[in-house]
């Protein structure tokens, strides 16, 4: 049986959690606590898949020490997260998969095999706004690199005109978290800090007209 370790600061999200998991799976629940207790008994646990559900910055501040914690062996971390922005470049090393926290019952359970397997998974969304801006911390990035999807470019031209995530994802029919990450793919590929200087970028280099 592969041992799974639930982290979540919610009640409810770890009860849901948990269901993921039939009895014969062939996947047990060693633990099912709050993030901080979670990776605090790494060690005492026989834990094959660390599964985390991160809300808030708050709570990918605890993984800074997940690179440097000796434990062996190491477990595979599955991260599910909104946040694609906040998360460390040390928790992104300790992690061998990451998911938005919308992400099916299929695709946690399919993430957590693969991780066994010795593979890594990112969401599209999230690949493009957590390692693009990685890259670009080691050497330039191609100009090709910075050019936008056309659907990145429509999200822009959204914001440009002033419509919230809600509005935008009503919209194009799609959901809340992936306006989300189509933001965070396009702060990532202009260099932007906020929705605001992305528009302004995005008029100075012909990407969007008002």
């Amino acid at each position: 049986m592969t041992g799974v370790l639930i982290g979540a600061n919610s009640k409810s999200v770890r009860l849901n959690l948990a269901s993921l998991f039939a009895p014969d799976s062939g996947f047990k629940i060693v633990g099912n606590l709050s993030i901080e207790n979670a990776l605090a008994r790494l060690e005492d646990l026989d834990v094959d898949v660390v599964l985390l559900h991160l809300e808030s910055s708050a709570d990918e501040r605890t993984l800074f020490a997940l690179e440097s914690a000796e434990i062996s062996p190491r477990p595979a971390f599955v991260i599910l997260t909104d946040n694609a922005e906040n998360v460390s470049v040390d928790a992104l090393r300790s992690a061998h998969a990451v998911l938005p926290l919308a992400a099916k019952a299929e695709e946690i359970i399919g993430a957590i095999h693969a991780s066994m397997a010795g593979l890594m998974v990112f969401h599209r969304d999230l690949f493009n706004s957590l390692l693009l801006p990685l890259v670009g911390s080691e050497q330039p990035l191609d100009p090709s690199d910075r050019i936008l999807t056309p659907r990145e470019t429509e999200v822009l031209r959204m914001i440009a005109d002033g419509l919230g995530n809600k509005e935008i994802a009503s919209r194009l029919g799609i959901s809340d978290h992936t306006v989300k990450f189509h933001i965070s793919a396009i702060l990532a590929k202009l260099g932007a800090s906020n929705r605001a200087e992305a528009v302004t970028l995005g008029i100075r280099e012909g990407l969007i007209m008002v």
